[in-house]
């Protein structure tokens, strides 16, 4: 029988998110349950929330940035026992036998990734999955992950979207290998927002020559202290054009439409952008001229699936990496939605669901 579960949901694209009562499984017997202790708040809650993509379906109750504590598990689950800690991201399930969900893509599943938020229920018939802004969270045991030891579990929450999805395509487009004559890869970071501090505290991790790019000079000295070689204000043509045709790889992480052009022509011969930030509304078409003139690419990447979701975890845990946080009671939440439109936090919110 499903139990009732307290959580915090927006029931319009127009209400404040307010506390609500959900409806959870009763583990079965892969199932994992587990008592949700922190859930990082990422920009894709406040896009579903208020309706600004399509297909969302009310009440939504967001959150895929989850860290607990395993209270119950199925008969037949073997990796958790109660009392580990233990995560959730951004997919509770696939079909698992198609040929990416073979490969460990399970994000790119060909019958359709169940998200953690916003996804048909197939457990619970005419119900949509209900995310981390809960009390706790039942997931088949094929989807939860392991928190290594060490990781702060506040700090480790937003390693779950902001993590993966910064950590994913650096890592499938091998900035961590040098160069042919053994230099690193030059990396460029666009924007330092809750995915950009990731993706600049990776970069270095991998060893790159890191360059941050922002439109705000506050931000200078904090990119610099995060990992970059060196911090590059986008609306200065000067210091845009001094590292023209030079970047291996940039990851852009902005999620407000603007002008691609400027730095698909900072990239090198062979060199690739690929974005992460997903916009309320479409970038402007690129200049192909940028794209054919050296053989660029601008690609684009989604989370990562669960093998590498954990790889990158025990990585994290390896080189001592969480996200820059602050900690706020589930009851702020509308009001940390506010501050994070206007760029007002450094740099990812979690909730502290002890206060749900």
């Amino acid at each position: 029988m499903p139990t009732n579960t307290p959580a915090f949901a927006a029931q319009s694209a127009t209400s404040p998110l307010a506390a609500a009562s959900i409806e959870r499984r009763d583990p079965g017997a892969t199932d994992v349950e587990i008592e949700i202790l922190h859930c990082g708040v990422c920009h894709s809650d406040l896009h579903t929330a208020r309706g600004e993509w399509a297909g969302v379906t009310f009440p939504v109750v967001p959150g895929h940035e989850i860290v607990g504590r395993v209270v119950k598990v199925g008969a037949q689950v073997t990796g958790y026992k109660p009392g580990d800690t233990a995560a959730v991201g951004c997919m509770v399930d696939s079909c698992r036998t198609c040929a990416h969900c073979a490969k460990g893509l399970e994000q790119f599943c060909k019958s359709g990734a169940i998200f953690t938020y916003n996804s048909t229920d197939k457990h619970l018939p005419g119900k949509m999955t209900y995310g981390g802004y809960a009390k706790s969270i039942v997931v088949d045991e094929g989807f939860v992950l392991r928190v290594p030891e060490g990781l702060d579990l506040a700090g480790a929450a937003p390693l779950l979207c902001a993590g993966i999805t910064t950590y994913s395509p650096l890592k499938h487009w091998r900035v961590d290998e040098p160069r042919e004559d053994g230099s690193p890869k030059k990396v460029g970071i666009v924007g330092l927002g809750g995915l950009g501090h990731m993706g600049v505290k990776f970069a270095r991790a991998f060893g790159c020559r890191t360059v941050l790019f922002t439109t705000s000079p506050s931000k200078i000295e904090d990119g610099k202290r995060l990992g970059a070689d060196e911090v590059v204000i986008s609306k200065d043509e000067s210091q845009m054009q001094a590292h023209a045709g030079s970047f291996d790889f940039i990851l852009n992480t902005v999620a407000a439409s603007h002008n691609l052009d400027a730095f698909i022509n900072l990239l090198a011969i062979d060199g690739t952008m690929c974005l992460v930030g997903a916009p309320e509304h479409p970038h402007p078409s690129p200049q192909v001229f940028g794209l054919i003139f050296g053989r660029r690419s601008l690609a684009g990447s989604l989370i990562g699936g669960i093998a590498e979701t954990q790889e990158m975890l025990d990585f994290c845990a390896e080189r001592g990496i969480v996200s820059e946080i602050e900690p706020i009671a589930i009851q702020d939440i509308n009001t940390a939605y506010e501050r994070m439109l206007k760029g007002d936090v450094k740099y990812r919110f979690v909730i502290d669901m002890a206060t749900l």
